[in-house]
């Protein structure tokens, strides 16, 4: 079995994120498993960095803000009447809605971010946008894929060859 990383293989990894000061972003408590070839399981900076890397090998990556979560778009914020929400409303709620001019059918998710008399904030930015990331990783399994996960374009469960962290 091959433990090299390529197209069409399933990747675990061990990883951590920090921001650039090595502030603990996402401490990776649970292992990260992704189908490696541009499915889009897994920014492309990352994937280019692990293509052809074994089991074992360490990499950092380091993600400038288009590179991973977005540049911060200042129009993603929305300041809406209190009256249009639930009673029970704090902040870090989330909502579905769509952004202003936009079709009805282009739905993201808010969060709230201030609550104020009545008014309350909602920014439909990724909590991450703007941010420059580090991604460091292990690489602890590589598997080749199944056609059915090919076919679907993302790893199906974690049974087989695939293994689980706790």
């Amino acid at each position: 079995m091959s433990t090299q990383v390529v197209k069409n293989t399933v990747v675990t990894l061990d990883y951590n994120v920090t921001d650039p000061d090595g502030v603990v972003i996402d401490a990776g408590r649970d292992a990260l498993v992704y189908l490696h070839g541009g499915y889009d399981d897994i920014f492309p900076k990352i994937e280019a960095a692990l293509q052809g890397k074994h089991v074992g090998d360490q990499v950092t990556i380091k993600l400038q803000p288009d590179e991973a979560f977005g540049e911060y778009d200042a129009e993603l914020v929305q300041v809406e009447p209190r009256k249009d929400f639930p009673k029970e409303l704090e902040v870090g709620m989330q909502f579905e809605g769509a952004p202003q001019g936009a079709d009805e059918d282009d739905f993201i998710i808010y969060r709230v971010t201030d609550i104020a008399d009545d008014k309350v904030v909602l920014d439909g930015n990724h909590p991450l946008a703007g941010m420059a990331l580090v991604f460091n990783c292990t690489i602890t399994a590589v598997r080749p894929a199944s056609a059915e996960e090919i076919e679907h374009g993302h790893v199906h469960g974690l049974e087989g060859d695939a293994p689980t962290c706790h």
